[in-house]
């Protein structure tokens, strides 16, 4: 279905994303100096010139000329080599456009909601990180905030430009994603380029393409046929709100109530801040968002997977690396105490979302998820601390993209067996399997046959098994661990990457339908 829209606003868009022939040869937006163009694979450039203008590309030794038709020219240079050295970029058609300080190296693209959005200055204390953050070899380059109804090719209007990652830049720049880009960089060896593309509250659907989404009945009748009621009730909780106002000010009162908040209507910010991007050359992607979509978390076991189809499909460079970070703790509550969260076991959304993002990371291809049990707030859904999740995402990305030898895993879980009363769990990415604070190992929970939850004790860590046993269950079946919105866990490895919460039994969870 397509949804609607004011006409008069469609066909401004439509008209401001038309192609229109000009005099001037120009480069899209994303180029500018001190731009990081992706090594070892053919790097696309593009841009506008008059129709059958011919335009020639130079860079690093390589030329490659093309005629621009309907307004638009497009060439790839062959693949290149890694290289910090600040080289210019040749556009020569009638007129010349030069640009200065390009280099080589991985680029990587940095989306999701306000934990990814959540600029390094709010972070947790940020002053000694931002003095050295000095690095020519880091550099950064920041979409700016567009919603859009159809695709959109340009970039908005406001200035963009790379430039290198400096006390001044990463301040504003997304603490995850700079975080990611200082431990990568001199990992690689290599200029890592970091392209920051995010929106606080956005839901995955607003991130993925309109025909994504009208593909899949479910998607079309859970997603697009309730935002039509929903612009409907908008417009007349709008109108009211309009009114209210101009009676305020018709008798010269003051008016404070702001107006009401637009629900996100799906695949705007796919259109204007990702769409735009491609086919710019990318190594992978990082992603922090599931907040929004957490109470639809059986849904998300779907459209999280599909959206990283979409990208892929769209960005046409097979299945680069897509790295996400699993919800943080956090207690949607707020008014529990740790010793109320420990009391029993809960059913949680949460919990679900983190279990629906290990199941994509399963069942795709180079998709990763980084842990951050212990680096949640309990009473803030923005948790200060996001070096530990770049690190994370890091780690990852070394492995998964690159192929190095590092651990980028905590322990996972790998198989289970019953010995009488007792559970022994076995972990994957267990070597020095041990608890972050030397106590027993906490957060696991056992059920019998009758599903009722009760909190297991840990009798034994052996190798890279774990024994637990309840008094309350005599007969176990099941095992979940970290199952809460915000788990109360201490199981790492020997690297101190913490355990992933999990869960064996498949009793239908909250979000399920």
């Amino acid at each position: 279905m397509r949804f609607p829209f004011p006409l008069v606003a469609a066909l401004a868009v439509l008209a401001l994303g038309q192609v229109r022939a000009r005099a001037d040869v120009s480069l899209h937006g994303i180029f500018t100096d001190h731009a990081v163009l992706q090594a070892g694979r053919p790097v696309p450039i593009w841009g506008r010139a008059a129709d059958g203008e011919k335009v020639t590309v130079e860079f690093a030794g390589q030329s490659v000329s093309t005629e621009a038709r309907d307004g638009r020219w497009s060439v790839r240079l062959r693949p290149l080599q890694a290289s910090a050295e600040g080289r210019t970029l040749r556009v020569q058609g009638r007129t010349t456009v030069v640009l200065t300080d390009v280099v080589v190296g991985e680029v990587w693209v940095c989306s999701g909601q306000s934990n990814m959005e959540w600029p390094l200055s709010a972070s947790f204390e940020p002053a000694a990180d931002i003095a050295a953050s000095a690095n020519p070899n880091l550099r950064l380059f920041t979409v700016t905030k567009r919603r859009s109804p159809v695709p959109q090719t340009e970039l908005d209007h406001a200035p963009h430009a790379w430039g290198a990652a400096s006390p001044e830049a990463v301040r504003r720049f997304s603490a995850v994603g700079y975080y990611f880009g200082r431990d990568l960089q001199p990992a690689l060896g290599v200029p890592v380029g970091l392209i920051h593309t995010s929106w606080g509250g956005s839901p995955a659907e607003v991130w993925m393409s309109e025909d994504t989404l009208e593909d899949n009945h479910l998607y079309a009748r859970d997603i697009l046929e309730p935002y039509v009621p929903s612009l409907k009730a908008h417009e007349a909780a709008m109108s009211k709100w309009r009114a209210a106002k101009a009676a305020a000010e018709a008798k010269g009162e003051k008016f404070n109530q702001g107006a009401p908040w637009a629900p996100w209507r799906p695949s705007e910010l796919y259109n204007g801040m990702l769409r735009p991007l491609m086919p710019y050359a990318i190594a992978g992607a990082i992603w922090y968002q599931g907040e929004s979509n957490a109470g639809r978390a059986w849904q998300y076991r779907s459209l999280f997977a599909d959206m990283i189809r979409n990208w892929r499909c769209d960005w046409n460079q097979g299945d680069f690396p897509f790295l996400a970070v699993q919800l943080a703790p956090w207690d949607k509550n707020r008014k529990r105490s740790i010793a109320d969260i420990t009391a029993k076991p809960v059913e949680s959304d949460w919990a679900e979302l983190r279990e629906a993002q290990n199941h994509v990371a399963r069942t795709l291809p180079r998709v990763g998820v980084a842990v951050i049990t212990d680096a949640g707030d309990k009473d803030d859904i923005h948790p200060a601390r996001k070096a530990p999740v770049g690190a994370r995402l890091a780690l990852l990305a070394q492995t998964i993209a690159y192929g190095q030898k590092v651990e980028s895993s905590g322990p996972t879980y790998a198989s289970m067996g019953r010995s009488g009363s007792t559970v022994i769990l076995n972990f994957n990415h267990s070597a020095g399997l041990k608890t972050s604070d030397g106590a027993a190992p906490t957060g696991f929970a056992l059920a019998g046959p009758d599903g009722v939850w009760h909190w297991a004790t840990a009798s034994e860590i052996s190798g890279s098994s774990v024994r637990l046993s309840s008094p309350q269950v005599p007969h176990p079946i099941q095992v979940r661990y970290g199952w809460d919105d915000f788990p109360v866990v201490n199981l790492v490895n020997g690297g101190g990457l913490p355990a992933s919460p999990f869960r064996t039994d498949r009793f239908q969870g909250l979000t399920q339908r």
